[in-house]
């Protein structure tokens, strides 16, 4: 399935993965992920959203925090811990969404060839439950947004 230029899939009973490709080296893919300055600046989700707070201890069991605001004050956050950091390449971290059950394990790989990089991010459910649920709340709708910043962004460097 196809959410913008992501492509979406369900895979198993647990897993949702998004593939992106951008235009960039990925070096500066890793640097907009794992710097607070770059993520608060695309990884807002929707329009009309921002991050207000995003903290990152980028080593292998650093915790992160990330706040997100809309335009009527509503907020809510996201925390866990780095599980993997391999730099320029792979980063996994476990994920506490406010209101929402359970953790996700989400793992972002970035490949590059030509100077073009693809980001494929597989984040791994608790149950099918919970992967169907936040496939429903909009989530790679949310995401796409996001990468379409980044895309942005990256352009401007």
């Amino acid at each position: 399935m196809q959410e913008g230029k992501s492509t979406v899939e369900l895979r198993g009973d647990t897993e949702v993965v998004l593939t992106r490709g951008f235009d960039a080296p990925r070096e500066m893919i890793w640097d907009a992920y794992t710097q607070p300055e770059l993520v608060k600046r695309w990884m807002t989700g929707p329009d009309g959203w921002t991050m207000p707070v995003c903290e990152i201890d980028l080593r292998v069991g650093g915790a992160y925090r990330y706040r997100w605001r809309n335009g009527d004050g509503y907020e809510f956050g996201a925390e866990g811990e780095h599980l993997e950091v391999t730099p320029v390449s792979r980063l996994v971290i476990n994920q506490r969404m406010e209101g929402a059950p359970g953790e996700a394990v989400c793992a972002v790989d970035l490949e590059e060839a030509g100077g073009r990089t693809t980001v494929t991010t597989t984040l791994t459910f608790e149950s099918r439950a919970h992967r169907d649920g936040a496939a429903a709340s909009g989530m790679t709708r949310g995401m796409e947004a996001g990468y379409a910043r980044l895309e942005d962004m990256l352009a401007d460097a």
